[in-house]
């Protein structure tokens, strides 16, 4: 398994325990104020979607998509309401490494950047908004 000491210096591909630590890392990052509202958000690491979700999503191959959110978001959550399933968050650790070797981006940086796009998915936001948002200049 590969150390995070230096991700930039994996000596062997990351795996999914190796994803997860990361997602664990980007998770603890979300602001509190934001955080308390995914305390119950499941997030899980896979290879690759199902076929299931291929399908669904008609997804040519199965590098096609990086995350993926599948829950009631909360604008539409009830108190009222029972879940049924828990709201999970996605990670598809080959398509995030395939993007990885290709782009040159940052392990860590692309892992919270997917993990906080699915997180727009928790609080209601398309991927449209969530575009909108990434575009307007940062307030630092």
């Amino acid at each position: 398994m590969a150390r995070f000491h230096d991700v930039d210096r994996f000596t062997t591909p990351p795996d999914l325990a190796d994803l997860e630590a990361l997602a664990r890392e980007a998770t603890a990052l979300i602001p509190e104020e934001l955080r308390r509202w995914v305390e119950n958000v499941t997030v899980r690491v896979e290879d690759f979607p199902d076929d299931d979700t291929m399908e669904e999503l008609g997804l040519e191959t199965p590098f096609d998509i990086l995350g993926l959110y599948r829950g009631v978001n909360l604008l539409r959550k009830s108190t009222q309401d029972s879940p049924q399933d828990l709201d999970t968050i996605y990670l598809f650790r080959r398509p995030i490494l395939d993007y990885w070797c290709e782009s040159g981006e940052d392990l860590r940086e692309l892992v919270r950047h997917v993990l906080i796009h699915e997180v727009g998915h928790h609080f209601g936001f398309s991927d449209e908004d969530m575009e909108r948002i990434e575009q307007q200049p940062s307030s630092r």
